[in-house]
């Protein structure tokens, strides 16, 4: 059967921890979303965000769009934008993995670097001061409803049919937040029982694709009901676990990946019975130029 690469965004697999819960009582399992096309779970907003935009004419040939990203999601809009022949101008810290980048620029995008110091909200600052002067198109993941809608189409599904109906949480970590809110949505509408549980970094921690945004920069696709716990995670933890995926369950993921793990691994030894779900958002070879490994 023949598929265009878009037709493989999506479905990904959902193995079960074989080490690391030792909770027998509790199934933990893992949903792989680096086995997307572009290695990671924002392949997802990142087609529903240009297909939406595209077929409502929103997005047409020839505009000039410009997006602020920590990575994952700057990945996945230069591969898809590439298929659609659009321009795409990608803005990240330049603290940002070479990997990242060289990837972006890869696919054809333009990548602007922006400072370490002002981090990603400097980078937010830049794409929209080329919005407002420029006459740039942000897609802006952390406003539009099109990066939510992706998970409530498609992931939210996919953990419902493959976990026959069984999930009783489901753990991500929140960045744009995209994520958590779509897939949130969905289940809730199939057992409202069914507890979300969000991770966050603690203060002073710093973990690529996981934020805890000051009040000016919280994503307005945020709704905090549709969260019924928040769990923090240390920088230290985010890594252990990260190195402890690889090592021991043969699941390579990156830093956020980490986190919502040691979440769900800690959400795990509180519970009687369950099943847990949790995402892992990305590929470890994108960060094999940092410390991590």
């Amino acid at each position: 059967m023949s598929h265009s690469l878009l037709d493989l965004v999506g479905n990904t697999p959902l193995v079960e921890s074989a080490v690391l819960n030792t909770n027998k009582n509790v199934r933990l399992f893992f949903k792989l979303e680096g086995h997307n096309p572009g290695g990671s779970v924002k392949d997802r907003a990142a087609l529903n965000m240009i297909r939406s935009g595209l077929e409502r004419g929103d997005i047409k040939p020839g505009s000039r769009l410009i997006e602020a990203t920590s990575g994952n999601t700057g990945i996945a809009l230069a591969m898809i934008a590439g298929i659609y022949k659009l321009d795409i101008e990608l803005v990240m810290p330049e603290n940002s993995t070479k990997e990242r980048v060289q990837t972006m620029r890869a696919y054809g995008a333009k990548v602007t670097l922006t400072s370490a110091d002002v981090g990603i909200e400097g980078a937010r600052d830049y794409a929209e001061a080329k919005v407002r002067d420029e006459g740039y198109q942000m897609l802006n993941q952390f406003a539009n409803d099109d990066n939510w809608r992706a998970h409530y189409k498609t992931t939210g599904p996919e953990i419902w049919r493959d976990t026959e109906g069984g999930i009783t949480h489901f753990v991500s970590s929140m960045g744009t937040t995209g994520t958590i809110m779509g897939t949130s949505t969905f289940l809730k509408e199939q057992d409202e029982r069914i507890q979300i549980v969000g991770v966050q970094p603690t203060d002073n921690s710093r973990i690529p694709g996981i934020r805890k945004w000051p009040e000016a920069y919280l994503p307005k696709i945020f709704k905090p009901e549709k969260v019924d716990q928040i769990l923090e995670v240390s920088e230290a933890e985010a890594t252990e676990m990260a190195r402890k995926l690889a090592k021991e369950e043969g699941i390579f993921a990156g830093m956020s990946s980490g986190g919502a793990a040691a979440a769900a691994l800690r959400l795990a030894e509180t519970l009687d019975s369950g099943t847990i779900v949790s995402i892992i958002c990305d590929r470890g070879d994108r960060y094999l130029s940092s410390d991590l490994f």
